[in-house]
């Protein structure tokens, strides 16, 4: 399996999602809010939604930088769990991922 193409793919990953946490915390700081105060309530009742989606990208980042260390410690193609190697399909639709798909399984049951 080719290293450097899942290595750009984490990179790439990296980047779309650490430009979102940063829109996600300018929204939440409220740069350039509107002067109306209905519409700075309605912007401020969407901060629960944004911090739940800052959330979760700060937890893909940290699985997608975890997915990068794996890589270079020469372990990102093989389960963490059970040491079985983790199919290329797999990793396409999931880069970050650190388990096969039956100890993913286990592991959410």
């Amino acid at each position: 399996m080719d290293q450097d193409h899942f290595r750009q793919i984490l990179l790439d990953m990296k980047e779309e999602v650490s430009g979102r946490i940063n829109s996600i915390d300018r929204d939440i700081r409220h740069e350039g809010m509107s002067a109306d105060w209905a519409e700075q309530a309605s912007e401020r009742e969407n901060d629960e939604v944004l911090e739940s989606l800052g959330n979760s990208s700060e937890q893909e980042l940290e699985m997608i930088k975890f997915a990068l260390l794996r890589i270079e410690d020469g372990s990102y193609f093989h389960c963490d769990k059970c040491g079985e190697e983790i199919p290329s399909a797999r990793l396409e639709l999931l880069p970050f991922t650190a388990y096969c798909v039956n100890c993913a399984e286990k592991i959410e049951a």
